[in-house]
């Protein structure tokens, strides 16, 4: 069993290091092009074919399922992503968890890139599943970028600047963005208000990775052999993981679990 992966960047781990806590056995193959990034400020044709060239070079190991990552090739790319590997390679796309947020009502923030933040997809999303929740949408440049580059100082000051704008009723945070996911506990602790409850963070990365096992009929075996290879693909070449990736625990796991091919 090999399941691809595919970002921009390194937001891609969240995912992976789920996929190899529901099968220690999968091998996973981690396909991005950190040198076009940032991809929100690009327009929709250019996020397309840069996730196009991304995608492919991960089918051409040929996986049996391709999760996209990445909430904004989600958003521009996964049509053309669908129409070009499936139905040979199901392609799981990443939707930011609105849903499951709102469900308990009350004051829910959704951290996103600023290109995301207030964007017709997100809005729609709302729309469609905010339910009674009261819904805020909370802009966080540079920390993607930041993330990327494991630049400590740099995603201290992003997380403080967006935490300044999150309700400090806030009940849950959607984490928007799957760079977001490696930072979730920096996360809460700068939004957690003394005195409420604990703060609910709502990832894609574990539903994706479910969903991946689902569409190729898998069932999870956390307890098989941990045997999964990984492959590292940087703009379509053999590599191995960047030095900020290790600064997670994520890719801490990643490169522990498992030979680099």
């Amino acid at each position: 069993m090999k399941i691809a992966l595919m970002d921009s960047g390194i937001g891609l781990l969240a995912a992976a290091a789920a996929v190899r806590r529901l099968r220690p056995d999968a091998e996973l193959v981690l396909s991005s092009d950190p040198d076009s990034m940032p991809w929100g400020p690009r327009t929709p044709e250019d996020i397309t074919a840069l996730a196009l060239d991304v995608a492919r070079a991960a089918a051409a190991h040929r996986p049996d399922a391709l999760i996209v990552a990445c909430n904004t090739a989600s958003v521009h790319a996964l049509p053309a992503l669908r129409a070009e590997l499936e139905p040979a390679l199901p392609v799981i796309g990443t939707v930011p968890a609105i849903k499951p947020a709102a469900a308990g009502g009350g004051s829910v923030a959704i951290w996103a890139t600023p290109a995301t933040t207030g964007s017709p997809y997100q809005r729609e999303l709302i729309g469609d599943f905010g339910g009674s929740a009261e819904v805020t949408e909370v802009p966080c440049p540079g920390l993607a970028d930041a993330l990327e580059h494991g630049d400590e100082a740099g995603i201290d000051r992003a997380v403080a600047a967006a935490a300044a704008l999150t309700p400090p009723d806030v009940r849950a945070v959607v984490l928007g963005c799957t760079h977001y996911e490696l930072v979730a506990n920096r996360i809460r602790e700068a939004v957690q208000r003394p005195g409420r409850p604990r703060l609910a963070l709502h990832g894609s990365a574990g539903a994706v990775a479910a969903q991946a096992l689902r569409r190729i009929g898998v069932d999870p075996a956390p307890t098989a052999e941990p045997s999964g290879t990984l492959t590292v693909l940087r703009a379509g070449r053999p590599a191995t993981l960047p030095e900020a990736a290790l600064t997670y625990a994520e890719g801490r796991m990643l490169a522990a679990a498992a030979p680099v091919l």
